[in-house]
């Protein structure tokens, strides 16, 4: 089963390797400020997950519908 955390980092590993195979500085600074919030959007995910671990059901639902 793919989590939303396993499908963002196989997406950042596609765009780095689209990065490393760019072909125009304006494509690279482009695929640069993607990896920059995928980076991103991982580490809230990470935090997410991290704070399941503390949370009852009811909570966990509570903040998911936020």
């Amino acid at each position: 089963m793919m989590t939303h955390l396993n499908a963002l980092e196989l997406r950042l590993s596609n765009e780095r390797g689209y990065l490393a195979r760019a072909k125009t500085e304006g494509e690279r600074e482009l695929r640069r400020v993607w990896i920059a919030q995928i980076e991103k959007e991982i580490a809230g995910e990470r935090a997410f997950v991290a704070k399941q671990d503390d949370m009852s059901d009811d909570e966990l639902l509570a903040e998911l519908l936020q």
